[in-house]
């Protein structure tokens, strides 16, 4: 297959890029290499997919492009003609969103409508793309698919809402596959430094003080990468259609969560024991915007491709902070 991953140098990126290397597929990476967080750590996740490259002598090609830039993407589709687009490229940040919400707009809306735009004219067969539990809100837990998701708290999370809405409309129109993954907050090696367990690790280490939103009471249904990663490929390589009987749009969403919870001190606790230090805690009251619990149903997702997530939270905490410590040596 001819793959193209959008935002191949973030988390999630860039382990479906290496996921994909390899297997007698041609693999297309587009990133924009932005600010918003360490470029030195995306360019070393991009180092690391061309180790697996080279090990696996694959075919993997990286283009720096801005998705907002439709000429220039187009140029990328028309060169390869791909079959799989998988669209993981967005500017990331719940709390950021508050701050530059234009940032949004551009990466998330204009951006995601150029791939919708180009998925059409080139005819690709079938577009995955993130979406968030964010969508949901204050809701009642679990969320299932069938949970109202009309009213997000914060803009990030309605530009997530409005790509689910505007890929079903393509979906319908131009008759090509799209499929929406609501991911419940990943986690794990090669993560993101803005992400509450990797901005504890660093300061608990460095000795300062760490900000506890909502006096600690959070929690979180926490989904280890390599999980998130079995999905997609699962997802990828299903031939069946999602189509339900009487429905002829092929647009589905699914939700991606390991449907445990886990305790915002329990990361805390955790690191403190791992890292052999007490951590200097400031309790503060939960920002505007902040869902107080997620957690997931992802019930339809084990349903459709057999997938049975078994990660526990232990295990992919020590994996990610044993590759911090090798990373951050």
């Amino acid at each position: 297959m001819k793959i193209l991953i959008t935002g191949c140098a973030g988390f999630i990126g860039h382990s479906v890029s290496k996921s994909f290397i390899g297997k007698k597929n041609s693999v297309v990476g587009i990133d924009n290499l932005n600010n918003y967080y360490s470029t030195k750590l995306k360019q070393d996740r991009l180092k690391d997919i061309d180790k697996e490259k080279r090990l696996k002598k694959s075919f993997f090609k990286f283009y720096r492009c801005e998705l907002k830039n439709f000429q220039k993407t187009r140029s990328i589709f028309k060169k390869y003609k791909f079959d799989i687009v998988i669209h993981l490229a967005a500017q990331a940040g719940v709390r950021y969103s508050l701050e530059n919400p234009r940032k949004y707009l551009e990466s998330n809306v204009i951006s995601f409508f150029n791939i919708l735009e180009l998925c059409k004219i080139f005819k690709v067969k079938h577009l995955i793309y993130a979406s968030t539990s964010s969508v949901y809100g204050d809701n009642i837990l679990p969320f299932s698919e069938k949970t109202n998701s009309d009213k997000p708290l914060q803009f990030y999370s309605a530009t997530k809402k409005s790509n689910e809405v505007m890929s079903y409309a393509y979906s319908n129109l131009y008759k090509f596959k799209t499929t929406g993954l609501r991911f419940f907050t990943v986690y794990g090696p090669w993560g993101r430094p803005d992400m509450a367990y990797y901005k504890f690790t660093n300061l608990i280490k460095k000795n300062k003080t760490i900000p506890i939103h909502n006096n600690g009471k959070h929690k979180r249904d926490l989904t280890y990468i390599s999980d998130i990663i079995q999905a997609i490929n699962k997802i990828v390589k299903n031939k069946k259609s999602y189509i339900q009987r009487g429905n002829k749009v092929n647009s589905k969403i699914f939700n991606i969560g390991n449907s445990k919870t886990v305790k915002l001190i329990d990361i805390v606790n955790f690191l403190e024991k791992s890292l052999k230090m007490k951590a200097k805690k400031k309790f503060v009251n939960k920002q505007p915007g902040e869902m107080l619990d997620t957690l997931s149903n992802s019930k339809k997702l084990r349903n459709n491709f057999r997938l049975k997530f078994n990660t526990p939270f232990n295990k992919g905490m020590r994996s990610f902070f044993d590759w911090y410590m090798h990373y951050h040596k």
